[in-house]
């Protein structure tokens, strides 16, 4: 199943991708744009787009991953599982969990700018330790993200080559 697995490494690269360019956009927003709460409303908006292509990219490379299984020996198929199932736990949290906390503690600020509360204040407080879990838990995916993309990738080249004993022979890559 070559084109599955070859359709697996392209969504999650594409999801890889967009998470990378998203740290990239939220540092622009907040140096580009005139107002701090505007820059907030551009990375709000992109995270939950990135975090709800995650959950959905997350739950189709699980089912995907149900047709490449025979395939594969089940230790590796659990690995790349668990690991995909990180993705989706993790942009689930941050959807569904931390952005309505944050949302929340909004609400109770009553509309004014983040930056005219107090850094003591416990609302503040609050919405700085919720931001600071909203980025552990992105990393966390990311992570996962990455180590699964290299063991899907490295199975699929087991598959191919018949190299499963030496998974990082590179002789054959590089002869002079």
């Amino acid at each position: 199943m070559k084109f599955v697995t070859d359709l697996r490494l392209l969504l999650l690269g594409i999801w890889l991708g967009a998470a990378v360019f998203f740290i990239a956009v939220a540092q622009a927003a907040f140096a580009v744009l005139p107002q701090r709460e505007l820059a907030g409303a551009v990375v709000g908006r992109s995270l939950t787009f990135l975090n709800l292509g995650g959950l959905g990219i997350a739950i189709l490379l699980v089912v995907l991953s149900l047709l490449t299984a025979r395939d594969i020996g089940r230790l590796w198929v659990w690995i790349d599982r668990v690991l995909i199932s990180i993705i989706a736990v993790a942009c689930a949290v941050g959807q569904f969990v931390i952005g309505f906390m944050l949302l929340s503690v909004r609400a109770q600020m009553g509309g004014r700018p983040i930056d005219e509360i107090a850094v003591d204040d416990p609302l503040r407080v609050q919405f700085n330790t919720l931001h600071e879990y909203s980025v552990w838990v992105l990393m966390a995916a990311m992570a996962a993200g990455f180590i699964a993309f290299f063991v899907i990738a490295n199975r699929r080249q087991n598959l191919s080559s018949g190299t499963a004993s030496q998974p990082y022979n590179f002789e054959k890559e590089f002869k002079i």
